[in-house]
């Protein structure tokens, strides 16, 4: 399982780990978590780059209906994982 480091927007390094990655009309998502416990906690995150970035941009997916659209992808594609918000 991969492990990535994000910066956020107040400078704060955080690292997750990659359990998962999805594109959904055109965007790509990823289902990452913050510990590799069982009950670990779950973030989606939506990439906001485009192409020509040399860094991709990613946000934690806020709006309702992304949240639970792409939250059943995953699911899934991921035999063994309920994810709940």
């Amino acid at each position: 399982m991969d492990k990535i480091g994000f910066v956020t927007d107040t400078g704060e390094e955080v690292e997750f780990f990659v359990e998962e990655q999805t594109r959904v009309n055109g965007t790509s998502y990823l289902l990452v978590t913050d510990s590799m416990e069982d009950e670990a906690n779950a973030y989606i995150l939506k990439d906001l780059s485009v192409d020509t970035d040399a860094e991709a941009e990613y946000v934690m997916v806020e709006d309702d209906v992304e949240l639970e659209a792409v939250s059943k992808v995953f699911e899934q594609m991921m035999d063994d994982v309920d994810i709940e918000f």
